[in-house]
Formats: structure tokens, sequence, C-alpha cells
């Protein structure tokens, strides 16, 4: 994470001229034995087999009623599962952190539950809630796991929107969201003062259940967020899909004004955005404006994105624009410009801006590393 000058030339070393590049040299397998990386090469493999991605639900279903939810289970813990997560129970969690550590390496927890836009089954107000309770344990745990746990504020943790909103919902407000002269029944600064006073919110163009369940959702997110903030706890949340962001950015627009101001040590509520989608400069860049302007904190985590194909297939159905760069060169020119933008706002406002340089490629490191010192000693 690159967070304020100080900490990007700490990093980056005591000049431009100096700068070394990172060495991606494999270190990380010195901690993995012949085992897990045999496990990593086989769901390697299995992930890219189309198949398996199509259908894998399907699979796992019929695994279960063949096999039996035992043995079913313990072949995904011993491949897909046991590759993807960090433990089923706290302690197993905190000996793969403790491992990690000795890279220099921090944990960023996730409660890995989200409701599919298009998913056939009925949630209620009890799933949203069990959620709930999920996150503000793993908020807790997220704070445990650090060796010498002290107020400093650089513990981070993931939080899914709709794991605790129905997708339906956002859906909905996105549609209004989008229209010209939406209401401003939808502004940040009603749903922050709906988050902070507990009075009831109405919103004209949704049902008597739908303002419920937003009232109900606007709870569990600022009380998710005043648990993290206590325990010193950083929340990034996530993007999903285009018909859902407008939305989520609403809200995390809402808990930004309420636990993001100046007083508060940097931003405890930040957003993602993804480079892959073909607004998303711009979109930074009045979103980081806007935060100056209104003097809030910024906390970004800058990805390329994760829904390619779905985001394709609902354009082609719906006979719109793709909203996706075309093709990968495009996505990481869109990452460069993202980075750079950030960056220079990192080197300008100091701990007032965060930035998570979210990227698997070398070369967007590469930039990161080797930018953060030209900026830090400008």
């Amino acid at each position: 994470m690159l967070r304020t000058c100080r900490v990007l030339c700490s990093q980056a070393g005591p000049s431009a001229g100096g700068w070394q590049p990172l060495s991606f040299d494999g270190g990380a397998f010195h901690l993995k034995g012949t085992g897990e990386l045999t496990r990593a090469l086989l769901v390697l493999r299995l992930c890219a087999w189309p198949p398996l991605v199509t259908h894998g639900l399907a699979l796992q279903a019929w695994s279960q009623r063949l096999l039996g939810s035992r043995l079913s289970g313990a072949l995904l813990r011993a491949s897909i599962y046991g590759q993807f997560v960090a433990g089923e129970t706290a302690e197993e969690v905190k000996g793969c952190v403790q491992q990690l550590q000795t890279l220099g390496l921090r944990p960023l927890l996730a409660v890995p539950t989200e409701e599919e836009p298009d998913s056939a089954v009925k949630t209620g107000e009890a799933w949203y809630e069990g959620n709930f309770s999920a996150m503000l344990r793993c908020v807790d745990l997220s704070r445990g796991l650090l060796e010498t746990p002290g107020p400093t504020g650089n513990i981070l943790m993931q939080l899914k929107v709709t794991a605790l909103t129905s997708a339906r919902l956002c859906k909905e407000l996105t549609s209004w969201i989008r229209k010209p002269g939406a209401s401003l029944e939808l502004s940040p600064e009603r749903l922050a003062e709906a988050m902070d006073s507990g009075r009831d919110l109405q919103v004209s163009h949704l049902n008597a259940e739908q303002n419920q369940h937003l009232r109900a959702s606007l709870s569990r997110l600022h009380r998710v967020v005043k648990h993290a903030r206590a325990q010193h706890v950083r929340l990034l949340v996530d993007a999903e899909y285009t018909f859902l962001n407008p939305a989520l950015s609403l809200l995390v627009d809402a808990l930004a004004m309420r636990w993001n101001g100046p007083g508060e040590g940097g931003p405890w509520v930040w957003n993602t955005y993804q480079a892959y989608l073909k607004d998303t400069h711009e979109r930074l860049r009045r979103a980081a404006e806007a935060a100056d302007r209104a003097g809030l904190a910024f906390g970004v985590k800058l990805v390329r994105g994760a829904y390619l194909d779905k985001e394709r297939e609902v354009a082609r159905h719906h006979g719109t624009e793709d909203p996706t760069q075309p093709d990968y060169e495009a996505t990481s020119q869109s990452y460069s410009r993202c980075l750079e933008l950030m960056l220079t706002q990192v080197s300008h406002r100091g701990p007032m801006c965060h930035l998570m340089v979210a990227s698997h490629n070398e070369e967007s490191v590469h930039q990161a590393t080797k930018r953060a010192g030209q900026l830090c000693c400008v």
C-alpha cells in the first residue's frame, strides 16, 4: 500500500536517481513446500478450464450428492478452497498471516460473501444481518492479527456492499441515479445525515419495502464502519458490476462524509476503481477533486477489474456500448494513467490521500515505486 509521501520515500529510496527496481525473483515461493506449489499449479490449470468455470456450481452440487458433504468438502479444502482461503478458524488464518509477514506482507481480510444480481435465491434481512455479524468478527480478527496492534490505522479489510444490502436495490438506485436531473433525495449528504441521526429515510421512487431495506442497509454499513474505526481498521469497499457501481459509490460517498473528515486520521472508507472500464480515469479525477474541495480524506484501491465477460455480455444483451476497454493493452494504459493521477494526489495531499496499488502486473508495480520516488523528491 502506498499512503503518504514519507512512506513513498522510505520505499523508493533517497532520490529518483538512486531508485532500484524491485526484484521479482520468486522469493515468496520459498515459503511454500512442493505440495503447496503443486496444488497451486493444479488449481491454476483447473481455473483456466472453461467447463469448470462455466459449470462450477453445478459440479459442486453434483459432488455433494454423489460423495456426501463431508468428503466433497474435504476435496474442496484440499484443492481450490485451500488455495484461496487463509483458513477456516482464527488460528489457521493467523498461522497463514504470520508466514506471510516473514516477507513483510500484511493481511487484507474479507468476508467472501456477496449477492449476485440475477440470483433466483431469495435473501431476507436475516441473511444480511448474519453477514453483518460476520463482518464485525472479521474486523476484530483483522485487528488481532498484527503482532503489535497499536492504534496505527494501518490495518486493512475488504468489504462487499452487496453482502449488506440487496443487489436488486443497488440496481434500482443505479437506474435512478443515471437519469438526467436525478433527485437530490439520493445525495450523499442526505444518506449521511440519515446514518448519523437514525431518522427514517423515505425515497419517493422506492416502495415501502425497499425504503425499509435501504434504512436497514444504511444502519448496517454505518455500524460496520463505526466498529472498524474503533478498532483502527480501514475498510476498502469493493467495486462490482457497472449496473451496481453508481449505487455503491453513492453509499461510499455517504460513509466518507461521516468518517473521512480532516480530523479522522486519513480515510477509513475507501472506494475501488476498475481500470478496465473506459470511464474510470475521468470518474477517479472527479472524485479526487471533489474530496479535495470538501476537505475529505480520499482512499483508493486501484484494480484492473474482474467482471469482463459479464460486462460485455450485459452490453450485448441490452444493445448498449461495451463499457470495458477493448484489449489488454488499453486496460494497461488506463491503469497507468489512473496510477499517475493517484500518485500525484498522494504526493500533494500527504496523509489525506491513501492508495493501494492492487495489481499482479510487474510493470505497474515498477511504475508505482519509481514514480513514488520521483514525486517524493520533487
